[in-house]
C-alpha cells in the first residue's frame, strides 16, 4: 500500500504476526539483504513472531507487532501506529 505525508509519499504496511507471508516485496527482499531481522520466540512449542530489528544508520532500531514499517527511498524505519496516523494519509 502506497501512504502519503504530506508532501511525500513513501511505501508502509502495518506489521503482523504473519508478516512473513503478507509483507510487501521490498520488505521481504529487506530481510533477503539481512537489512531486517524478523525477531522470533519459541512459545509453547510454536514460534512466535513478536517484531523485527531494522539496521539503519543511526544503528539497530526495534519495531513491535503493530508498528508501522516505513520505506522512504533507501530507508526503513518503524512508526508508532498513533504517530503513523497524525503523519501519514492513504494515497490514492
Amino acid at each position: 500500500m502506497r501512504y502519503r505525508r504530506k508532501p511525500t509519499e513513501v511505501d508502509a504496511f502495518q506489521l503482523s504476526a504473519d508478516a512473513e507471508m503478507i509483507a510487501p516485496d521490498w520488505f521481504t527482499q529487506a530481510v533477503i539483504d539481512e537489512k531486517i531481522e524478523i525477531d522470533r520466540s519459541l512459545l509453547d512449542g510454536a514460534v512466535h513472531v513478536y517484531g523485527c530489528t531494522i539496521r539503519t544508520a543511526a544503528g539497530r532500531v526495534k519495531a513491535k507487532i503493530g508498528d508501522y514499517i516505513i520505506r522512504d527511498g533507501n530507508q526503513i524505519y518503524p512508526c508508532k501506529p498513533k504517530i503513523f496516523a497524525k503523519a501519514y494519509e492513504r494515497a490514492g
